[in-house]
């Protein structure tokens, strides 16, 4: 399971005056606040009547990603930062809330590859008809409805106003956290995958982007993984990628530029850098053992060479002096060696940014300016 918080957006759908739908919504956090903290998960209430959306009012098709209108891009914002949603709503007529359909119809990229639960309330069928109803449309949107649900039969459920107390419906609700953090964390990589961009990357199904603090735990992970041949070339345990905490990760991926290669969730590859004075310094290459040999190593080396700003004169890398297989791919990209075997038992390679290939990786146009998001 990802390390990675989660939030969730527990939207309240009815608008009418005097409706349950705000009392049902106070009933759920509460019930599931617990459970929330225990898995990592932010819970974040918002009562659709407060967005303050007019019938849709757009020109452009909401796939295209324009939105002209403010109360557009703040409800874009809010729906696109969340991992998954709970939607409160009631059954009218035998369906869902107009109210919901529109505010579902405003976006398109913000809903994909991500679940969607439902706490329905209502007479008769206790709002599993509205439920019914909504499942036919967010599936067309590239949510992903789950299949735990929670169905309130107002008659038998509330008292004066309130939700009463009920085990059965409180392990509902709880059920639906569960499954939707379970389904959030499997499609992360889906998610991420689609917002990447379209840099052209060396294998199928994987994707390039931007090392955050929040991916300290993976690159801890592929570090000790990795440098592990690197000390037993070098006869040394005194090598930093190695003893670093989750933390001391998670410090330094918030000063350098790093990019990690990604496939179904898995971190493959990665490489950092950052201007030092007129000098951009490489580092921390790293490729997983069972996918060396295929030119990831190279390409992400490529990526972080096109990314030295401008006023940079040379590239600088260091390893470990006896790492030959490392000292082999720098020189053939034009390397040199500045200095022999310091102290510590690494070395210092080089080379000018003009000698920088004006290709970038597999022999597309370079990139320039900062890591891709």
């Amino acid at each position: 399971m990802s390390t990675k918080n989660t939030r969730v957006l527990v939207l309240v759908c009815s608008t009418r005056p005097g409706a349950l739908g705000p009392l049902v919504g106070t009933w759920l956090i509460e019930t599931i606040t617990h459970r929330a903290e225990e898995l990592g998960v932010e819970l974040v209430p918002l009562a659709l009547g407060d967005l303050d959306l007019p019938f849709l009012d757009e020109e452009e098709h909401p796939s295209s990603g324009v939105y002209r209108q403010e109360h557009t891009r703040r409800w874009s914002a809010i729906a696109d930062a969340a991992d998954g949603f709970i939607v409160v709503t009631p059954e009218y007529n035998y369906g869902m809330p107009a109210t919901l359909k529109n505010a579902l119809d405003y976006l398109g990229r913000e809903w994909a590859w991500k679940p969607i639960g439902f706490v329905s309330y209502g007479n008769t069928s206790a709002g599993t008809r509205s439920v019914q109803h909504a499942k036919q449309v967010v599936t067309t949107l590239r949510l992903v409805p789950l299949g735990a649900t929670v169905a309130i039969r107002i008659s038998d459920a509330t008292e004066q106003g309130r939700v009463r107390p009920n085990a059965a419906l409180a392990g509902a609700a709880v059920g639906v956290l569960d499954e939707l953090v379970r389904v959030a964390h499997a499609l992360r990589p889906m998610r991420e995958r689609d917002r990447a961009g379209t840099l052209p990357v060396p294998l199928p199904g994987s994707y390039v982007r931007r090392l955050v603090p929040g991916d300290a735990p993976e690159v801890t992970v592929l570090q000790r993984c990795c440098w592990v041949d690197e000390a037993l070339a070098n006869d040394t345990l005194a090598i930093p990628a190695l003893h670093e905490s989750v933390d001391e990760v998670r410090e330094w991926l918030a000063d350098w530029h790093a990019t990690g290669l990604w496939r179904d969730g898995r971190l493959l590859g990665m490489v950092r850098a950052r201007r030092i004075d007129t000098d951009w310094h490489v580092g921390r290459l790293a490729v997983v053992p069972d996918l060396r040999g295929h030119g990831l190593g190279r390409w992400l080396l490529h990526i972080a060479e096109s990314a030295a700003e401008q006023m940079c004169r040379r590239i600088v890398l260091t390893t470990g002096s006896a790492s030959r297989r490392n000292i082999g791919l720098y020189e053939s990209e034009g390397y040199r060696s500045l200095s022999h075997a310091g102290a510590d038992g690494t070395m210092c390679l080089t080379k000018d940014t003009e000698a920088t290939s004006s290709s970038g990786p597999m022999g597309r146009p370079a990139l320039s300016g900062s890591y891709p998001a």
